[in-house]
């Protein structure tokens, strides 16, 4: 499959840009604001999600506008001219990674808007086909943690494999209740993040009850310490990265492993996402890619990667539904089938 070369000289014709924000609760206990970014020109539109966590950074760009992006240039030129603006003209973000969510969102749209200009998906533009999507529901166990929430969702469909946030304060009991279900396929540690909701400092203790207790799973974003790192020195083929990546160039800030969880909005721009898969592959590491709880575009986007580059992986893109405690419905089954008429980037039936 070609990368990033195959897109690169798209033409696109940009005629105006909109934005619109969305807003929606999640199973996780928490308010979703994302915003839609609308690229339209030549009778199409191009869609992107900026996934930003902060509301305020959203109300913001509603107040100061779409950036100037109007005219015409080849898809490499467009990322050029995004990278070379502040998108976040009228505040600081808390983050500097939203700045990358925020660049993915524009870069998202264009190259959307860009093959649906040149009537293609990103699958023939890449000689490629679009194969069924495997993915994982990913969830909290909540406080205290239980095993409520997985056993609910197993009893409607006993084939649903899981990631689980864990936390210190899962006891061995509730550990091996969850390994029996032989349904978890990733735990996530989240040792990588700072001043957020999520914290999770590194407990070598705690580690080495998650490793007993799931000794096939995937674990990813551990803590590493003088104190974890002897009991993740066994065990580095099944650790993976998600948090600390922004570039290919940050692997070699850690300590090499047998994964890594792609999330296309933490590189931001088209060209870094490429270099990452093509890495993953010459590396042969294990790549899955992994949601920031989209609320529009962002999921379908996920779902037509996923499909080109680790369909049969355990993909944390589980449909909205599944994050949405307002859903009453069906939800789809694990593997997503390709659509009939995809269009652009789109993955929708």
């Amino acid at each position: 499959m070609d990368g990033y070369e195959a897109l690169a000289e798209l033409p696109v014709t940009i005629r105006d840009c909109e934005l619109r924000q969305l807003e929606g609760e999640t199973t996780s206990d928490f308010t979703r604001v994302s915003t839609e970014i609308r690229l339209s020109g030549k009778g199409h539109v191009g869609t992107g999600e900026d996934v930003t966590y902060e509301t305020s950074h959203h109300d913001s760009i509603q107040r100061t506008g779409p950036p100037p992006l109007e005219g015409e240039c080849d898809l490499d030129t467009f990322s050029e001219i995004v990278g070379d603006l502040d998108l976040f003209p009228d505040d600081e973000p808390e983050r500097e990674d939203f700045r990358h969510y925020r660049r993915w969102g524009f870069e998202s749209a264009a190259l959307d808007l860009a093959l649906k200009q040149a009537d293609e998906t990103l699958a023939s533009a890449l000689d490629a086909s679009y194969d069924p999507v495997r993915f994982v529901i990913s969830t909290r166990l909540g406080d205290p943690p239980t095993a409520d929430r997985v056993e609910s969702l197993l009893a409607e469909d006993p084939a649903r494999e899981f990631k689980l946030d864990l936390t210190p304060d899962c006891d061995d009991d509730l550990l091996a209740t969850l390994a029996d279900t032989d349904a978890v396929r990733l735990v996530d540690l989240k040792g990588h993040y700072e001043g957020t909701d999520v914290d999770n400092p590194g407990d070598p203790e705690f580690y080495r009850r998650v490793l007993d207790a799931f000794p096939d799973v995937i674990v990813e974003d551990p803590a590493v310490t003088a104190e974890t790192d002897p009991v993740l020195a066994d065990e580095w083929d099944r650790i993976s990265w998600d948090a600390p990546i922004h570039d290919v160039s940050d692997l070699a800030e850690l300590p090499e492993t047998g994964c890594l969880n792609v999330k296309p909005s933490r590189f931001g721009s088209i060209e870094s996402l490429f270099a990452a898969f093509e890495h993953c592959e010459s590396e042969d590491l294990t790549v899955y890619l992994g949601g920031q709880f989209e609320l529009g575009p962002g999921r379908e986007h996920l779902h037509a990667l996923a499909s080109l580059f680790c369909s049969d992986a355990p993909n944390d893109v589980a449909p909205r539904g599944y994050n949405d405690p307002e859903h009453d419905g069906p939800v789809p089954a694990s593997p997503l089938e390709p659509p009939r008429s995809p269009d652009g980037l789109d993955w929708s039936s």
